[in-house]
């Protein structure tokens, strides 16, 4: 089933070339703000982005993220595909597993960071972000055609009606863009598998089970639905992919559920300050097409024991000497840096040696955190700099990532 995302929903002052979630009459019936997300009209906030936070850290959070990219990879030489079109080795998850892995451009950057669930011997899942979904489509399609055509079998590929399908000598590979058929519903918090057990309309064996990073379809109402233990908060959590027409039934049965547990819907402001403590790095802030895997922290990522992949010579040649490097930083008071803010070394230097790219007064820890890249002469954990903040330079000190990490059972 198709969602009707392209039109406003009924009673929604029309927004000129807006995308909406189908759970968007939800949202404003809970008094949500909106703001406009990669071409989509989302909550940023319903109450306040700190009560939001908070109940995440101590109770849960209820998100929409429905706006999130998924596309489905399917075929005997499935694995295969995805082992040469992105820097992971994606052949050697299990089915059920998930693995967090990298889009590629030739030249080494990053086109976009993604997770891949292995949803059968011979069928993937990619969730990718919603502002990368066209570039996404366009490189997975393009390294379709490539791949056929380099086992000599290929009929080139073309985006038929949302999907593109090759020939190889191992088996035809079908890749379809599922976006606009699946709403995710994600559950964060340390009381998130409890509410999910309680919620009305949700078969929940095998919840207690399912290990991080890992998935299983499930059923919401005798419908199918992938849950996955995954997220992006640093928190305990699901994320719940279904069809977009069951969203808010699900959405108001969750709700109902967690009510006594503090569940409260959170927005794309809390989630931001969220995955910021727990050092994620988000897409246009600290990854890019110009960023290398390295830089970022994420030079584990690319498969060099695997074979030949898009990106690979890039990798192996690694970025330019001195090319700037992903650090974590931390401040005492309250007076946050925020993205774009330079960053200078200790001394009265007056050429910065990097830039912050988020930052924020952590909720949870209580005083400001930031990710900035820097010359890497100035990366080491415990080295003092200092960041412009609206003319005045305040000392920051580098420190190991994550900013905060969960205490486990």
């Amino acid at each position: 089933m198709t969602s009707s995302t392209d039109s406003p929903p009924t009673d929604s002052p029309p927004t000129p070339g807006a995308r909406y979630s189908p759970l968007h009459d939800v949202h404003v019936a809970a008094g949500a703000t909106f703001t406009d997300f990669a071409g989509w009209q989302m909550p940023v906030r319903y109450s306040s982005d700190l009560a939001e936070h908070h109940a995440v850290r101590t109770a849960a959070g209820l998100f929409d993220l429905s706006h999130m990219a998924e596309f489905t990879v399917a075929g005997l030489a499935a694995a295969d595909f995805l082992d040469f079109s992105l820097a992971g080795k994606l052949s050697a998850i299990e089915v059920g597993q998930a693995k967090y892995s990298l889009l590629l451009a030739v030249e080494g950057g990053i086109i976009d960071d993604v997770v891949v669930y292995r949803t059968g011997e011979s069928e993937f899942v990619i969730v990718a972000n919603a502002s990368n979904r066209g570039p996404v489509s366009a490189a997975l399609e393009q390294r379709l055609a490539e791949f056929g055509a380099g086992s000599g079998a290929g009929d080139g590929a073309g985006a038929t009606s949302g999907a593109a399908s090759g020939a190889t000598s191992a088996g035809r590979v079908e890749l379809d863009d599922v976006s606009d058929d699946t709403a995710l519903i994600a559950v964060q918090g340390p009381a998130a598998l409890a509410i999910l057990e309680a919620t009305d309309g949700v078969d929940a064996s095998g919840f207690a089970g399912l290990r991080y990073y890992r998935a299983l379809a499930s059923l919401f109402q005798g419908e199918r639905m992938l849950v996955a233990r995954t997220g992006y908060t640093g928190e305990d959590g699901f994320e719940l992919y279904l069809a977009p027409a069951l969203a808010p039934a699900l959405w108001a049965a969750i709700a109902e559920a967690g009510a006594s547990h503090g569940i409260v819907p959170a927005g794309l402001a809390s989630r931001d300050t969220l995955r910021l403590e727990a050092g994620m790095p988000l897409y246009g802030h600290e990854l890019s097409l110009e960023t290398f895997p390295v830089q970022a922290g994420l030079g584990r990522v690319p498969a060099l024991s695997k074979g030949d992949f898009v990106g690979r010579a890039a990798v192996e040649a690694g970025p330019a000497e001195g090319a700037p490097v992903l650090v974590g930083l931390v401040a005492e008071g309250k007076r946050a840096a925020r993205a774009d803010y330079p960053v200078f070394a200790a001394d009265d230097s007056v050429e910065p040696i990097g830039v912050v790219t988020s930052g924020a007064l952590s909720p949870t820890l209580g005083h400001p955190i930031a990710l900035a890249y820097v010359d890497p002469r100035y990366a080491e954990p415990g080295t003092e700099l200092s960041v412009d903040i609206r003319g005045k330079r305040l000392g920051y000190t580098t420190t190991p990532l994550p900013f905060y990490r969960r205490k486990k059972d």
